[in-house]
């Protein structure tokens, strides 16, 4: 713009103008340049924004995930412990003769109660029995091989005797049942 001291700035209108449309275009231009700084620093931001609005979204999916699995899968080493108690209040039931339970009855009872009561709580906790049948098709995933026998009349793989209850906490094996398998070919 044309100095107001300058006794010559109303001399050429034109120079007068042409100067202040410079000089204003020179203010649009670093009014321009500034917004676009602006507009690149508001971008970087909602970038970053982003960024950390999913990372928080995936801790918050992670952490459900943790959570789960803990009240799922955390008791599985008292579980395991556990099911040493099943197995031998089994054997105790099943080893008590006709004579035996006429005497004792009473207390067999109990310990038929108590053992019910124990497989309600597995239940509850999610641990279920793996109950596998002579002759059922030996499968690795839930079973354990003790021994390999030839029996006559069986195939190749199929279990000939059942040693011990396997275990499933929800959907992961907990313990495998100890089975014996055929080892006859042909």
């Amino acid at each position: 713009m044309a100095d107001p001291n300058d006794n010559n700035f109303l001399d050429d209108p034109e120079a007068a103008e042409a100067e202040a449309y410079a000089s204003e275009m020179e203010e649009i231009d670093e009014g321009e340049l500034a917004l676009e700084e602006i507009m690149a620093e508001r971008d970087s931001y909602k970038e970053r924004f982003m960024r950390a609005l999913a990372d928080a979204e995936n801790a918050r999916k992670r952490s459900d995930k943790d959570r789960r699995e803990a009240e799922n899968y955390g008791g599985s080493k008292l579980a395991r412990d556990m099911l040493s108690v099943h197995d031998n209040m089994k054997r105790a039931l099943e080893a008590a003769t006709e004579d035996q339970r006429a005497v004792s009855g009473p207390l067999l009872e109990g310990i038929e109660l108590t053992m019910r009561e124990l497989l309600s709580v597995f239940k509850k906790h999610g641990i279920t029995p793996i109950t596998p049948e002579v002759g059922e098709k030996f499968d690795p995933k839930l079973h354990q091989a003790m021994f390999e026998a030839p029996v006559p009349d069986t195939k190749a793989g199929d279990i000939i005797q059942v040693a011990a209850e396997g275990f499933m906490l929800y959907d992961r094996l907990l313990r495998p049942a100890q089975v014996g398998v055929s080892s006859m070919t042909g």
